[in-house]
């Protein structure tokens, strides 16, 4: 995918899901997950059920971290973007 697509209801959330797994599973490079201002939050792990897990690598605790799949808004080929802050994202 290489336009961002809005997610604007559950069809376009799947489509992300999907497409987001194959990414992973294709063994790529892991993409970046930013927040709704463009703040970097991590690093896809990979996917967890109905949520994207991040590395641990990124976290300033060292521990994984979960952001649910409602809470993207859009994928592109380098970044997952989010819908919400940062500071959301780690709570």
């Amino acid at each position: 995918m290489t336009q961002n697509e809005k997610t604007n209801g559950g069809q376009i959330t799947e489509r992300i899901a999907r497409n987001l797994r194959e990414r992973v599973d294709q063994g790529g490079e892991h993409l970046q997950v930013k927040d709704v201002n463009g703040e970097h939050v991590g690093t896809v792990d990979h996917l967890d059920g109905d949520r994207v897990k991040l590395t641990r690598n990124d976290s300033s605790d060292g521990q994984h971290h979960y952001v649910a799949l409602t809470q993207v808004e859009s994928m592109d080929d380098v970044a997952v973007y989010l819908n919400i802050t940062r500071e959301e994202a780690m709570k």
